[in-house]
């Protein structure tokens, strides 16, 4: 059997056809899971933008929603690590859907090897900036009172806000990118043998003193994942 590994597909943030085309790719993708899989990790930024209120929930992604849920009911187990873009998830998924909620990071193990896997969002020391703001729109106050605002309002302002967060991040995070092996070297003294970090949309697979660093790049562009079973650890991707 075998884990897999995808991150940042932004849902919700390109034309018609690109949408299309992504969620046709994640129904390829989770194809693949159901033949040889028995665990799929979502590493952040499914969605580019999802926030859940008591009674609802952005209608736009039921396909990809029943999708997942049909991968559960088949037997795989599915874990969520929460991203950037989809930090204020509630219980939506763990309750309906029967996916596994971790905020920012997850511990593991898996076939014989230690894991940790984050969306990485924030770990450059340097990004001080959104390091700051990360606090405050994860502040459960703040998240309490934004949900006072009506769904009609408060997703199209937030989905604005998305995309002009993601246009700015992704105009400095390849600046970044060093930041992200020297932390994954860090982790790897730690005792893990695999550390998978998602968010700077670019696919990258090294070997480091003490282990592995893996990039899951993104599916949008590179369509790309990660796999680990009996052989090792590799990326793989989605012809385009």
């Amino acid at each position: 059997m075998a884990l897999y590994i995808f991150s940042d597909a932004h849902l919700g943030s390109g034309t018609e056809d690109l949408e299309t085309h992504k969620v046709a790719k994640i129904a390829e993708l989770f194809e693949r899971v159901k033949q040889d899989g028995d665990r799929l990790v979502i590493l952040g930024d499914l969605f580019d933008f999802w926030f859940e209120y008591k009674h609802a929930i952005p209608k736009e992604h039921a396909d990809v929603l029943l999708m997942l849920r049909g991968l559960v009911q088949s037997g795989v187990a599915v874990d969520y690590v929460s991203g950037n873009h989809d930090f204020w998830m509630d219980d939506y998924f763990e309750m309906q859907i029967g996916v596994m909620l971790h905020r920012d990071s997850l511990d593991m193990e898996y076939g014989g090897k230690r894991l940790y896997l984050t969306h990485g969002d924030g770990l450059a020391k340097a990004d001080r900036g959104y390091r700051f703001l990360k606090r405050v729109l994860r502040n459960r106050f703040n998240i309490w009172l934004y949900r006072k605002l009506p769904p009609d309002w408060a997703i199209p302002l937030a989905k604005w806000v998305s995309g002009s967060s993601r246009d700015y991040t992704s105009k400095r995070d390849h600046t970044f990118a060093p930041d992200y092996e020297q932390y994954a070297a860090q982790k790897l003294m730690d005792d893990y043998d695999i550390v998978v970090i998602g968010h700077l949309h670019i696919p990258v697979l090294t070997e480091l003193d003490g282990g592995t660093y893996v990039n899951s790049g993104d599916f949008i562009n590179h369509f790309s994942y990660v796999k680990l079973d009996d052989t090792g650890v590799r990326l793989e991707y989605l012809e385009t």
